[in-house]
């Protein structure tokens, strides 16, 4: 079994061009599931005009916590997204999404 150490790094270090969360990443799933999860975390906020504080205080995901998903700087928990899905309805990826942000390296020069 070959060992995978990227749950060691946050889903950010997968950027290869551009600035999180709209950026063109490495070919893993993951940090794209991760990106479009704080795309539209951010675009929802906006939208709403909501704050960290005030999504924290809806949710009851900590507040550290809702700037660190945007930031791409931790692995979201599927409890820190159902709980922020439950406020917001838009986070979860569906078989729509295309995760265009993903680079497939083996098509590189």
């Amino acid at each position: 079994m070959v060992r995978d150490d990227s749950r060691a790094r946050p889903p950010r270090d997968f950027v290869r061009v551009g600035e999180w969360p709209y950026a063109i990443l490495t070919d893993h799933h993951a940090a794209a599931v991760a990106q479009l999860v704080a795309q539209r975390l951010a675009e929802a906020m906006a939208g709403r005009e909501m704050s960290a504080n005030r999504l924290a205080r809806l949710s009851g995901v900590n507040r550290q916590t809702v700037a660190n998903v945007l930031a791409g700087a931790v692995w979201p928990d599927l409890m820190t997204i159902a709980n922020l899905e439950r406020h917001l309805g838009c986070l979860w990826p569906t078989e729509n999404d295309s995760l265009a942000g993903m680079e497939d390296e083996s098509q590189q020069s």
